[in-house]
């Protein structure tokens, strides 16, 4: 597929008109639209304020990305939905990350990250449209140079053709006077029946450099003069440097400087080695502050005393309290769920070069506008002065949203007058996280006299994220990503009461994959098993009955469980179990096939997948990242937890805090459902459905109920 580069707007504008020619094509978001019209005039005129697609004199459509590539296919499916529109040459594309710019936020969140399974929701539309603004003017030229109607003329694989005569101009050819003409206030944009790329498999256009290793990551940045540093961070939440002695770091070959910044202490050298030896012979002095003596232990009673208190309310339909007291028999249960790490495969890292007029960075990160701001606020520069590539991210899930790695490359470049790059290590990036909160659940339910549920309580004790980074969105004391997958209880009960109490220890929380949704469909979906055991109801039967004025969610649920042969026997010694959940406007049911050994170690040896994500872009990047989220979450339930003592985060690697290696990857089918619906997301939702699975598959092994995870037998 070409070269993908990362370039600044201005090395963009140059670039374009460096080419000898060729049309820029802008698109006005729509909840940004200026109602200018706009115009191209010339191959050198960005048509401002936002462009997405350049057609060369030499045919080459270059198609920009918005939005970070971490493993999730948006490098592909969102030139896809331009290519499609434009009906360009698929072989003649390609693709460059744009840079940190108003023009390119994201519309469904207000600035330019990448992040809630939004990429391809996001620009579905606006991509599309500009495509189809694109095509629409190279029609109009073509029409005025053959000199005949427009509607004599149609597209095809990057060309315009004359239907009567046959004529045929490519797009390249006719670039320049495309440039001249008017860009048209309104464009149709294509019926699905149309589609050539859409819901078509293409092969991932990062994948060819990924396998040849010529992809470039944050830790494969290199400049000229380029320093690397590491920086020691109190091992206490909350703690701050009290002072430190720096003669044996200094006295490391190839350490250049060490100082201290917000977060600690850094040490810049000529290399990795060299920082990393230097910053292990520090002597430093911490003030460990208030969480000194903070325990997992201690968190743990903390919520249980916070679980007595009444909570803000997150969802109430009819009385649950009385329909509960008026219920001929009550099942109550206490659910628990642990910090966890983001544990991206690339730790954190940033490069930075701090001049006098400018900053540039160099990061993989989810939020570029956040790192503009980082690093103007740190600065002093203007946000125009701040260049953001972005490269390919290692893995994201929540992670290279935050700012903490950008902050401290931007400081130490300041500070040392040159480039330089942050790198963490593996325990760096394992105990200084912003981990998916640790949460305490407090359940109970209703049953009528004749079997049904007619109550439903649910009473969540935990940190809250928006409180941290969007304090304003905390409304009434509830964060909604903290009920989500909870207060939205899609089965039909006729008494439903949802609260929250929010409890911060002290250990920082942050987006992790699918967030709320993960430890909540987990606690709702193993109740809600306990229950159907409870009144001798097949699990998939009883979710059926319970979702009737939710056929995307019922239609998942079918799916998985027909694939997955349910109400067959599973093979000897296996086990299933089933959970469904709507997520990032997806819906998707997973069965989990397991095996309880006799001294309780779990196997999970098939995995079967409905997903319904609307309209489909890329089927490939669909079962990749249904697969994605299922090896994640697998990890999670039956592995991962942080925990924490005198303030400290107890795991520091891989081997204890492992991931699911391929020795004990389960087979995993992906079905898609077909649907006409708006896209939904894909990134995120085949997370939530995975550890309740696995755990309700147990609860039919074992006959116990899984309520904490990690899953631990025995």
């Amino acid at each position: 597929m070409g070269e993908m580069v990362t370039i600044g707007r201005r090395s963009f504008l140059k670039i374009t008109a460096a080419a000898g020619g060729g049309l820029l094509i802008g698109f006005y978001l729509p909840a940004r639209a200026s109602g200018s019209g706009g115009r191209a005039s010339d191959a050198t005129a960005a048509f401002t304020p936002n462009a997405w697609i350049r057609v060369g004199t030499d045919d080459v459509v270059t198609l920009m990305v918005a939005s970070s590539e971490m493993g999730q296919g948006v490098m592909t499916a969102i030139p896809m939905l331009a290519a499609d529109e434009l009906d360009a040459d698929w072989s003649k594309v390609r693709i460059e990350t744009a840079p940190a710019a108003r023009e390119y936020f994201n519309p469904l969140i207000g600035q330019q990250l990448t992040g809630g399974s939004t990429a391809v929701r996001a620009f579905w539309m606006p991509v599309r449209q500009a495509g189809a603004t694109a095509r629409a003017m190279l029609l109009d030229a073509a029409a005025a140079t053959w000199r005949v109607p427009v509607v004599e003329c149609r597209t095809d694989t990057g060309a315009v053709i004359h239907r009567t005569s046959g004529r045929r101009l490519s797009y390249g050819a006719l670039a320049h006077r495309a440039a001249t003409r008017p860009v048209p206030k309104s464009v149709a944009l294509k019926d699905p029946s149309e589609f050539r790329f859409i819901g078509t498999p293409v092969p991932r256009v990062d994948t060819p450099a990924k396998v040849v290793g010529a992809a470039v990551f944050g830790q494969d940045v290199r400049l000229p003069g380029m320093l690397t540093a590491l920086v020691l961070r109190c091992p206490v939440f909350g703690g701050k440097l009290a002072g430190f002695d720096a003669s044996a770091a200094l006295a490391v070959a190839g350490v250049r400087q060490v100082f201290a910044i917000e977060s600690g202490v850094a040490v810049v050298a000529d290399g990795f080695w060299p920082a990393k030896v230097g910053r292990d012979a520090l002597h430093v002095h911490w003030n460990e502050g208030a969480h000194a003596g903070l325990s997992s232990v201690l968190i743990e009673r903390r919520f249980q005393a916070a679980a007595l208190r009444p909570g803000a309310i997150a969802r109430s339909l009819g009385n649950a309290d009385a329909a509960e007291a008026r219920s001929a028999r009550k099942l109550d249960a206490i659910y628990e769920v642990p910090y966890l790490a983001h544990a991206c495969m690339e730790p954190m890292n940033c490069t930075a070069d701090v001049r006098a007029d400018s900053c540039e960075i160099w990061a993989p990160t989810q939020a570029q506008t956040g790192a503009q701001r980082t690093a103007a606020k740190i600065t002093g520069l203007a946000e125009e002065r701040i260049k953001v590539h972005t490269t390919f991210l290692g893995g994201g899930f929540g992670r290279r949203s935050e700012q903490d790695f950008v902050a401290e490359a931007v400081q130490i470049s300041k500070s040392v007058h040159a480039p330089v790059q942050l790198l963490w290590t593996r325990e760096d990036d394992i105990q200084h996280d912003f981990y998916r909160p640790a949460t305490y659940n407090r359940l109970s339910a209703g049953i009528g006299t004749h079997g049904a549920l007619v109550s439903w309580r649910h009473h969540i004790v935990g940190p809250s994220i928006f409180a941290r980074v969007f304090p304003e969105s905390v409304k009434n004391g509830i964060d909604r990503t903290s009920v989500e997958g909870a207060a939205d209880l899609p089965y039909a009960v006729p008494n439903i009461r949802v609260t929250y109490v929010l409890d911060d220890p002290g250990v920082p929380v942050g987006f992790w994959r699918s967030v709320g949704s993960s430890q909540n469909t987990f606690v709702t979906e193993c109740f809600l098993d306990e229950i159907a055991h409870a009144l001798g109801k097949d699990p998939y039967q009883f979710r059926r009955q319970l979702l009737k004025k939710h056929p995307r969610h019922r239609a998942v649920l079918d799916l998985a469980a027909t694939n997955a042969g349910w109400g067959s026997p599973p093979p000897a010694g296996r086990h299933r179990g089933i959970a469904v959940a709507g997520s990032f406007g997806s819906y998707v049911a997973e069965v989990a096939e397991v095996s309880v050994s006799e001294h309780g170690k779990v196997r999970v040896h098939r995995v079967v997948c409905a997903v319904d994500c609307g309209m489909v872009v890329n089927p490939d990047t669909v079962v990749a990242q249904m697969e994605s989220a299922i090896v994640y979450g697998l990890s999670a339930a039956l592995a991962d937890e942080i925990t924490i003592k005198d303030g400290r985060v107890q795991q520091s690697n891989f081997d204890n805090y492992p991931v699911l290696r391929m020795d004990s990857m389960p087979e995993i089918e992906v079905h898609i459902v077909r649907s006409t619906e708006p896209p939904g997301g894909v990134g995120e939702p085949g997370t939530p459905p995975i550890a309740p699975a696995v755990a309700n598959a147990v609860f039919t092994a074992t006959g116990k109920p899984v309520r904490r995870l990690p899953i631990r037998l025995g």
